[in-house]
């Protein structure tokens, strides 16, 4: 664990989030490098105006801005963001179109705006009893590109199952809530390395394995980010077995994660490989997690310094465009951790929005 104090001030926070989202608000691929086509569906995976999960965790920091300051241009950019998306059409149904709707949800609940209402319940019906399912009930991880038969990725949790739950808690849906309970317990049980505690990128259940062992950095972010947002979400008090049981496995996740940082401040992209780069959207993801969860008392405190090295990390690769460097592009599902190591590094939105998720988190030490 690095042990050197660092505190930034809160105005030079403020202006970095500032610039993150400016960034967030106009990025677009201009030149179609970033587009993914899957026999003949394209699809933007850079730019702000689509409806997918990287711009699903922006909202959902930005909208976390919001609530903490009453940033009026913060509550703006997400209100525009869902005006414009709902007059083009609601994308095609996975797991990652699904990732607004945790944001949608929060909105819903401070305003009971009841046009967003529909939405809900017809996206979180379709997880509960259209979407595909793996052996033993698992959500399925299907995406725009291949249907990822029987497997269950890290991803899954934080882009489909925290909205399944929070809807089910607005409309009063207590089946989606155990759902969701469901669907954390069955992750952990096929990607969570016990002897680690750190998280396999995904499991297939044809085959039975962990493809390539890879504890990927981004992929682990979701689950330090997932956690405490349930146990936060649906106000699970102490002794609660579900909530004890999810915070043993973060105890143990984040006790590797202290004992893996680089001097930096960041983690590499495989966690326990110092030979694979730096990666910083996995850093800000680790970084938001472990700090909301020191501040809800979750794990010891003595994690906030880690957290600490982590958002000082983020920081110095936040360019004077507002755009974080050193982050990986769209990573899928590889067969050996070399595929990891290959995966190029550029600018990507959900830089910006995961260092906009937790520098919004580190507000708090301020106050």
């Amino acid at each position: 664990m690095i042990q050197s104090e660092v505190k930034l001030e809160k105005e030079t926070v403020l202006e970095h989030i500032d610039s993150l989202i400016e960034n967030l608000a106009q990025i677009k691929d201009d030149t179609g490098e970033f587009l993914l086509n899957f026999d003949g569906l394209v699809v933007d995976d850079k730019s702000w105006h689509v409806w997918n999960w990287p711009q699903g965790v922006g909202l959902y920091g930005i909208y976390n801005l919001y609530k903490l300051t009453k940033n009026e241009k913060a509550l703006k950019t997400v209100n525009e963001w869902f005006e414009a998306r709902f007059k083009e059409g609601v994308p095609p149904k996975n797991v990652n179109t699904m990732a607004p709707f945790l944001t949608l949800a929060y909105m819903y609940e401070d305003t009971r705006e009841q046009t967003y209402v529909p939405y809900l319940e017809k996206w979180a019906d379709w997880v509960m009893y259209d979407m595909p399912r793996t052996k033993e009930n698992g959500l399925q991880h299907m995406t725009y590109g291949p249907p990822n038969t029987e497997q269950l990725w890290d991803d899954t949790l934080m882009m489909t199952v925290l909205p399944l739950a929070k809807i089910g808690q607005l409309l009063n849906k207590p089946e989606y809530i155990e759902e969701a309970k469901r669907q954390f317990l069955i992750h952990t049980k096929y990607l969570c390395d016990p002897k680690t505690g750190l998280w396999f990128h995904g499991w297939t259940f044809e085959g039975n394995h962990n493809f390539a062992n890879a504890l990927w950095g981004r992929g682990n972010c979701w689950i330090t980010i997932a956690i405490p947002e349930i146990i936060e979400m649906l106000d699970l008090k102490e002794g609660d077995f579900f909530r004890e049981f999810l915070l043993e496995n973060m105890n143990r996740q984040v006790e590797t994660l202290a004992e893996h940082q680089h001097e930096s401040g960041l983690w590499h992209t495989l966690i326990d490989d110092p030979d694979s780069y730096l990666e910083a959207s996995a850093t800000a993801g680790f970084a938001y997690g472990i700090l909301k969860a020191v501040r809800k008392r979750y794990i010891d405190k003595k994690y906030g310094e880690v957290a600490r090295q982590a958002i000082q990390g983020v920081v110095s690769e936040i360019n004077e465009d507002g755009a974080v460097q050193k982050v990986s592009v769209g990573t899928g599902m590889g067969d050996s951790k070399e595929f990891y190591k290959e995966i190029n590094t550029t600018t990507m939105p959900y830089g910006q929005s995961l260092a906009v998720l937790c520098l919004t988190e580190y507000l708090h030490t301020y106050i």
